[in-house]
């Protein structure tokens, strides 16, 4: 009998250090100065003139990248001199670069620069810089901004790439009619809390419908404390442990979310994707551990929605592989709640993927079976179709398996399953404790220690003979099979 678990709110973590304080500048009709003419001051000379300012660039000997940047500014200006600049340049200037060689050029103009009361940057000297240029994701109004403190700029721009991703284009036009809607919420709602409640329907909205531009209709329903639906579940596929493999559906459902119930199996990085006003609660389910019971998450979940909240149900893997999603699904319909289901990958093409094999081959592996290791009651489920586990064909992964993998392999062998049939049990998938023992099937299941924590996954098949083996090599059993 399992222990009782009651479902426990996270606590978030405070604050921590920062190594340097993200600001955003305004540069609408300032002056700035970039003394040097290569392909990178280019680059810094467009950034300001983009942000508006009026840009004077000083270089003897321009580079092409330059020329072709003085006659392409999208918001403000680029001036190109041709010379070397001089102090009286920075007269008047809010914002000063330095794309220079020498570090003595540079630490002299850093130097005027701040006898204007000049914000300074020095290329590649941070040392001499009062702020970094980041990493940029663009959808004016909306910019993000990431730096790593000079660091790895590279790592930034890898950085940049993912949230580019994941952060919708047109999530821009919503920004522009938060900017232009904000002094009607001020006019039509008094409150704090009731300005806060519109944004926060706001950004719910913006994110799900940032494929459109906002409409007038939006902001009526949104000013008259109409949101766009009233409580709803979404179920989501949380991938069995790297928060790397999450959809963009799954972060954009995670960050629209009012409570967010989640299982054991879920990473706690994962969570790190929800809006910091969001509420997680632990509801998991551990195999013959303390856990809640179905039917406490399935109360939980239609409650909160009918209070009119946005209900994510985070699973581990894909919640409708073993994931007892029907039950959930059949909970929320009974009672009329909108309920969306956003698939995620499944523990076994996590594993597989993991172990960089296929799951299925034109060769060896025309088939691929999915099968629970256990029942309800925790037992070895009936009605398995021993014929087919023992289809050499076929490449079979038994979910869940821990307390029945032997009587299940004692099944299968007896009902044909050839025991020199390689297997590979996989340990918390995907984590970085990730632990795989490779056996023929007739020895796996004494290979399996008892009693380590973690989801175990069993993949069984001559796929998985093509792990290690050499492409020769690894046809041998099916040349010798005829």
């Amino acid at each position: 009998m399992n222990a009782r678990r009651l479902p426990t709110e996270n606590v978030a973590p405070g604050l921590a250090p920062l190594s340097v304080l993200p600001l955003f500048l305004r540069l609408e009709g300032k002056r700035a100065v970039v003394a040097g003419g290569n392909a990178g001051a280019a680059w810094k000379a467009r950034l300001l003139a983009a942000a508006g300012a009026a840009v004077a660039v000083f270089a003897p000997q321009p580079s092409d990248e330059m020329r072709e940047a003085a006659g392409g500014a999208v918001n403000g200006t680029i001036a190109l001199h041709e010379r070397d600049w001089t102090p009286d340049d920075l007269a008047g200037t809010a914002f000063a670069i330095a794309a220079l060689d020498d570090e003595a050029a540079c630490e002299a103009f850093v130097a005027v620069a701040h006898t204007h009361g000049a914000i300074a940057n020095a290329v590649d000297r941070p040392h001499l810089c009062d702020v970094q240029f980041g990493a940029i994701v663009n959808r004016s109004p909306l910019v993000v901004g990431i730096s790593t403190d000079g660091a790895a700029p590279v790592l930034g721009q890898s950085i940049r790439s993912a949230i580019e991703g994941l952060l919708p284009r047109g999530v821009g036009a919503w920004t522009a009619a938060a900017k232009a809607w904000r002094d009607a919420v001020r006019e039509r709602i008094a409150t704090f809390a009731g300005r806060r409640r519109f944004w926060e329907d706001f950004a719910a909205r913006a994110m799900l419908h940032a494929h459109r531009a906002p409409t007038e209709a939006d902001r009526e329903a949104l000013l008259d404390g109409r949101p766009e639906a009233g409580g709803c579940v979404t179920l989501v596929g949380a991938e069995p442990g790297d928060p790397k493999l999450l959809t963009l559906r799954a972060v954009r459902a995670l960050r629209t979310a009012d409570i967010i119930l989640y299982d054991d199996l879920v990473a706690a990085e994962i969570l790190d994707f929800a809006r910091r006003e969001a509420k997680t609660i632990l509801v998991g389910k551990t195999g013959h551990g303390p856990s809640c019971t179905q039917d406490e998450i399935c109360d939980l979940m239609v409650r909160l929605a009918r209070e009119g909240r946005r209900v994510v149900r985070l699973k581990g893997g894909d919640p409708l592989i073993f994931g007892r999603a029907a039950e959930e699904i059949d909970a929320c319909r009974a009672l009329g709640i909108p309920v969306e289901l956003v698939p995620g990958i499944t523990s076994a093409q996590s594993a597989a993927a993991s172990l960089g094999v296929s799951l299925t081959h034109r060769r060896v592996a025309r088939r691929v079976q999915f099968v629970t290791g256990h029942d309800h009651r925790g037992g070895l489920p009936e009605g398995v179709s021993w014929p087919a586990l023992a289809d050499p064909a076929a490449t079979t992964v038994v979910y869940m398996p821990r307390r029945t993998l032997a009587r299940l392999v004692g099944e299968a062998l007896a009902h044909g399953l050839d025991p020199r049939t390689p297997a590979v049990a996989v340990l918390r998938a995907t984590r970085p404790d990730e632990r795989v023992i490779a056996a023929s099937i007739a020895d796996l299941a004494e290979a399996v220690p008892a009693g380590e924590a973690g989801p175990m996954i069993v993949m069984i098949g001559e796929a998985m003979r093509l792990r290690d083996a050499h492409p020769l090599e690894a046809w041998a059993p099916a040349a010798a099979a005829g």
